[in-house]
């Protein structure tokens, strides 16, 4: 193992921890985007290039879209009742 994929995976396990203790969910988004992107260069590093181009385009590329599309959506409804809660008062 060469020192560069055991920075790697260092990173790998740093990101799987720090996602496990964020209270913030963009930050954890953003945290699992890299893990997803790490995992992909390990799986270059291991000479298999097909689970590395799928591994960024489903967990890098649309696993985050979707998580993004799903945390708008929480945010749009949380505004709309708090528009509605102000003009009942």
């Amino acid at each position: 193992m060469t020192v560069f994929q055991c920075i790697l995976l260092g990173f790998l396990v740093v990101c799987a921890i720090s996602v496990s203790f964020s209270k913030n969910l963009l930050n954890s988004i953003l945290i699992y985007m890299s893990y997803s992107l790490v995992m992909s260069l390990i799986w270059v590093c291991l000479e298999s290039p097909d689970l590395a181009i799928t591994e960024a385009a489903v967990g890098a590329g649309v696993t985050s879209i979707l998580f993004f599309a799903t945390l708008k959506k929480i945010h749009a409804i949380q505004i709309e009742k708090e528009k509605g809660r102000d003009e009942n008062e």
